[in-house]
């Protein structure tokens, strides 16, 4: 997601245009009778399996002309879907104007706060309570841990374009085996949050420079549990923020 997050960024500087497509049956073009070998791309190492991508296409150019005629190339080798201008990539929903390119999920937030049945509860000022510590010894144990581990797992999702939920949601991921009360009291915290801007995002500016920037830092030994520091960096490029992490 970073690889694509910086391609927005270039296209908005550089006013290149964006469309989309998609491939029809990516698995049904053909019987394989002989062995076939993949070369990865530099800098990825092999774990014993070759993983490649052949669904979503997004294209990036400068030359709508050329653009066509690549589409006409593509579908030519296989049966493609052209979904036209850039709007809504891998449940990224994306909008264009003179100012740059904003992301956002606000659709599947609002699904997501929908399905745990909080769309009724006041909104939070902020995504978890001030200076609140949690400990993976205290608190009542939850009966189903399912339901907050798949929880976690969507709001993981969504800190593609939250970078404001990150730190919160790498607190509540460090409690996935055994889940407890005060967990989940926090990650409903971190819901009732996201209700108050759900379609809150990133926006890349097309008025900055492609200067590369990067800012780093960490606390002290501030895990009740095992001492460790907790470290965090975001990655900007011009004005816009293009990666970041929050990390034990």
């Amino acid at each position: 997601m970073v690889s694509v997050k910086v391609l927005l960024v270039v296209a908005a500087i550089k006013g290149w245009s964006l469309s989309q497509l998609d491939v029809n049956n990516a698995f049904l073009h053909g019987d394989l009778d002989e062995e076939v070998y993949m070369a990865l791309p530099q800098g990825f190492h092999s774990q014993g399996e070759v993983v490649f991508y052949v669904d979503d296409v997004l294209i990036a150019c400068n030359d709508k002309a050329e653009v066509d005629k690549f589409k006409i190339m593509l579908d030519d080798k296989f049966k493609l879907k052209d979904l036209g201008n850039l709007k809504y990539f891998l449940g990224l929903e994306v909008a264009r104007s003179d100012k740059g390119i904003a992301l956002c999920q606000r659709k599947y937030t609002l699904e997501l706060l929908n399905d745990a049945g909080l769309l009724g509860y006041k909104c939070a000022k902020t995504p978890m309570e001030h200076n609140l510590r949690l400990s993976k010894f205290e608190g009542e144990e939850l009966k189903v841990p399912s339901h907050y581990r798949r929880l976690v797992g969507r709001l993981l999702y969504l800190t593609i374009t939250r970078p404001d939920i990150t730190f919160a949601v790498h607190k509540l991921s460090q409690f996935m085996s055994k889940p407890r009360r005060p967990h989940l009291d926090a990650a409903h915290r971190v819901l009732q949050y996201l209700k108050g801007e759900p379609g809150k995002g990133l926006m890349f500016s097309s008025n900055t420079d492609l200067h590369l920037k990067g800012f780093a830092d960490a606390d002290w030994a501030a895990c009740p549990d095992t001492r460790r520091s907790v470290t965090g960096y975001s990655i900007f490029i011009g004005d816009s923020l293009v990666s970041w992490k929050s990390k034990k």
